[in-house]
């Protein structure tokens, strides 16, 4: 059995401040080994629930954050940035579920834990008029290729946003936020102790991947005028008003694909 593990570091236990996600912060180092252990809690869980090969990836600012040397031996890891398909990249057809560790609510989720979709200068995205965050964005690719998201974790609302949107996955809530800088978190070992339990779980589970029908419409509305400036320039997008911009494919990872290109083109 082959599992994908996306991890992003918003959503780790203890991690409530934009500094701690930064490289450059102050208390960054203490961040990449509080993800690194919530990644080896979920490769040891999908160990335990009958994993054969377990594919990582860094999905975090510049993808560079979880330490290798720490990483349980019986996983691999993609580090560095940029790569094609992102937060979702070695995703194909050969693997049975994907894992989201560390997720956080999309952009505008009250009282979230450092609430965004991407980067801080898109406002909303949805998909066929259903507003979406990176979890069914990064989902809907990984269904795609026919794999199930089983399992996600991160603050209380994430959770809660998974499931109203990919079904009854298996969710830990590793922190319970009661502000945008500010949650109550498990300690890492309780954390870690969830996390295990939940991955083998979902593996003996199974799930559904998550597919969106086509025709597929993607909707952007940036925080700027000047971001559309740049994004309008994709071939087959279509702007309306300040902020607004649109891309209509049958193909969702034609859609994914310019949906990255647009945040490229917008942060100019």
């Amino acid at each position: 059995m082959k599992v994908y593990i996306s991890c992003d570091m918003e959503g780790i236990s203890g991690v409530v401040a934009g500094k701690q996600t930064e490289m450059n912060g102050e208390e960054y180092k203490r961040a990449q080994k509080l993800m690194t252990g919530e990644v080896n809690a979920a490769i040891e869980g999908a160990l335990a629930g009958g994993a054969s090969e377990i594919l990582v990836n860094d999905s975090h600012g510049s993808m560079r954050n979880i330490l290798i040397e720490e990483l349980n031996p019986k996983a691999q890891l993609i580090s560095g940035s940029p790569k094609p398909l992102s937060m979702m990249q070695g995703i194909d057809e050969s693997f049975d579920a994907a894992f989201f560790i560390g997720y956080h609510a999309q952009a505008g989720t009250a009282y979230s834990v450092l609430d965004h979709t991407y980067t801080g200068i898109v406002y909303q995205v949805s998909l066929n008029g259903r507003p979406v965050g990176e979890t069914s964005l990064n989902a809907a690719l990984a269904g795609y290729f026919g794999v199930p998201v089983v399992l996600v974790t991160g603050d209380q609302l994430l959770v809660e946003e998974a499931k109203a949107s990919l079904g009854p996955v298996e969710g830990v809530a590793v922190k319970e936020s009661c502000g945008r800088y500010a949650a109550r978190c498990l300690i890492p070992e309780e954390a870690g102790k969830l996390i295990h339990q939940a991955a083998q779980r979902a593996l003996s589970k199974g799930g559904k991947p998550f597919v969106v029908e086509p025709p597929i419409t993607l909707a952007v509305d940036f925080t700027s005028s000047a971001h559309l400036d740049m994004a309008e320039l994709i071939p087959g997008s279509c702007r309306s008003g300040g902020r607004h911009i649109e891309y209509t494919n049958d193909d969702f990872l034609t859609v994914y694909k310019v949906w990255r290109a647009m945040l490229t083109l917008a942060h100019g």
